[in-house]
């Protein structure tokens, strides 16, 4: 089983570095608003086409818990997507990919705080090991600008799109019981209903821009990959190894994200971040080595 969780997160790790590549790469093609929305409108496509017999044989759980599953869309689909593509309008997808780093340690801090979850003393190094790294990559490199506490705007979005999905695993735990297809699918549909307020308040700024030919792939990779496979894949690795071992595999993101930002985009590779890099990988080998049996 561990074996499989394993591969189910990984695949997951490297369609959400892919994800903070794409919403880089959508600025000029299509605006953060829209391309969240629209994601989720091309996603409940599939999912109607695909998975309405099993919607539909799970109606009842769906009804009777229809505001948590909705809650669950609109925070952990809409809002960390519409706080990470705003993000990537002002820091680089790398920057964005790091920082992702530290929502493990939001997950463990959250579980410890709220239901007094156990870590081992290996778990809170690698958690602290992968907080090294992340703080190296929103200094920049030079560690004395946190003196100062002089982050990037961007970043500093980043930062509260990795409080929002680190709230979102926690949270998964009250998971009502019922196939993944439905799961998945009502959320997806909170999702849309709270990402069309944010498209109109764009709209209303004058800042929306509709897709054009590179902004509809970027909208179609973001539907199916990162919206659809990613969520079921996460949604499974949390429940078969639970939220603090699963999310340290988002620690994983940076690796994917840094290589597609640099082969893709052409974005320059640092050396702070083949430093952060190490000190993400060094942080989730140390936890998941050390971790209570």
């Amino acid at each position: 089983m561990n074996s499989r969780a394993y591969f189910y997160l990984c695949i997951t790790a490297l369609f959400w570095g892919g994800n903070s590549v794409a919403g880089k790469m959508a600025v000029g093609h299509v605006s953060p608003m829209m391309l969240t929305t629209l994601r989720w409108v091309f996603a409940l496509i599939v999912i109607l086409v695909l998975m309405t017999p099993q919607i539909r044989r799970d109606w009842d759980k769906i009804r009777k818990h229809w505001l948590q599953l909705l809650a669950y869309g609109a925070i952990g689909f809409t809002t960390f997507n519409a706080l990470l593509y705003s993000a990537l309008k002002y820091t680089s997808a790398i920057n964005a990919v790091i920082l992702q780093a530290g929502i493990p340690m939001l997950i463990f801090l959250f579980n410890f705080v709220l239901f007094r979850t156990k870590a081992s003393i290996a778990q809170v190094i690698g958690f602290t090991v992968t907080l090294v790294g992340v703080l190296v990559t929103a200094a920049h490199g030079d560690v004395t600008s946190l003196l100062s506490l002089e982050f990037n705007f961007g970043d500093a979005l980043m930062i509260a799109a990795c409080i929002v999905y680190a709230g979102y695993t926690v949270a998964l735990r009250y998971k009502p019981t019922m196939h993944w297809q439905s799961f998945i699918a009502a959320p997806a549909f909170g999702a849309l209903l709270s990402a069309i307020p944010l498209l109109f308040w764009e709209i209303g700024t004058g800042t929306a821009i509709v897709p054009d030919t590179t902004g509809w792939v970027i909208v179609l990779y973001a539907a199916i990959f990162p919206s659809l496979m990613s969520q079921v894949l996460y949604v499974r690795g949390v429940e078969m190894i639970g939220a603090n071992r699963a999310g340290l595999f988002i620690n994983a993101i940076p690796v994917f994200g840094t290589l597609l930002s640099v082969m893709l985009i052409g974005e320059t590779f640092h050396l702070f971040h083949l430093v952060a890099l190490l000190l993400v990988l060094g942080g989730i080998a140390i936890a998941e080595k050390g971790r209570p049996r």
